[in-house]
């Protein structure tokens, strides 16, 4: 199943909501593109939404690694939200928790965004 992506706004955020499999090809290529183009347009803060991502390969955890750099290097931040069990599973078995800013859903990361707890 190939990735699928859209961009929202959800005021200074954009929001990232992808569905399908983020795999070594084009799946791991369309996060790397989305990401990349928000970045260049000035975006600073992205939220990756992963409710309807339901496998990830080795290939994909190395696209959310260098998705964090991208988004890191130029000065933002980058959340994620919304993970499916096998994804959790995923980030939890490669210690990617003490990397990446996880939130249970996307009104905890925006609030986490704005600075709220």
């Amino acid at each position: 199943m190939r990735l699928l992506g859209t961009c929202r706004d959800a005021e200074d955020v954009s929001v990232l909501d992808f569905s399908g499999e983020i795999t070594l090809g084009e799946g791991s290529a369309t996060l790397r593109k989305m990401v990349r183009e928000l970045v260049d347009g000035g975006k600073r803060k992205i939220l990756l939404n992963l409710a309807e991502v339901q496998y990830i390969d080795s290939a994909g955890v190395g696209e959310l690694v260098n998705t964090y750099t991208t988004v890191r290097g130029a000065g933002g931040e980058l959340k994620i939200a919304n993970l499916t069990k096998r994804v959790h599973d995923v980030i939890q078995l490669t210690r990617l928790y003490t990397i990446f800013d996880v939130q249970p859903d996307e009104r905890a990361a925006l609030n986490k965004f704005r600075g709220a707890q």
